[in-house]
């Protein structure tokens, strides 16, 4: 599916500011965990210790949110799952890859399509400065917004 992406503070700008303020505490437990445990790890050492922040900073998730996909009103056996799912609205996303790509965000606008899921967040802990895009999809017309 193609999306048209927008800039949300050019749209709607108190709908970013609540969006960034829902992300906030992810975001500070994303960059820890890069800061502490530094660049060019296996990305499941990055997941492990997001976990424990989330968990120290009693921020609720599930992690291998696992959901079911639809055809033809039939499910498609394959399990399909998100790194995290937290507080019931956010996707977060986890790489450890030499650069963010299209591959990348498109895995994850597809996640959010088919959870209906608003809110997404890639994050990438391999290069040396860690790579945080955060997204937000207007589910009743399809646009994909980077806030």
């Amino acid at each position: 599916m193609q999306y048209t992406l927008k800039r949300l503070m050019d749209v709607k700008p108190e709908l970013g500011k609540e969006l960034k303020q829902k992300c906030y505490a992810i975001n500070g437990c994303c960059s820890a965990v890069h800061q502490e445990l530094g660049a060019f790890l296996n990305e499941y050492m990055y997941q492990d210790a997001l976990q424990i922040l989330l968990d120290e900073q009693q921020i609720p998730y599930t992690r291998e949110y696992y959901f079911n996909v639809m055809f033809h009103g039939q499910q498609i056996q394959h399990k399909h799952y998100v790194d995290f799912l937290i507080n019931d609205e956010i996707i977060v996303e986890c790489k450890a890859v030499e650069k963010i790509c299209a591959e990348h965000r498109q895995q994850l606008w597809n996640y959010m399509r088919l959870t209906k899921k608003p809110i997404g967040i890639l994050c990438n802990f391999a290069p040396p400065i860690d790579q945080i895009e955060h997204y937000y999809l207007d589910v009743a017309d399809g646009t994909m917004y980077l806030f």
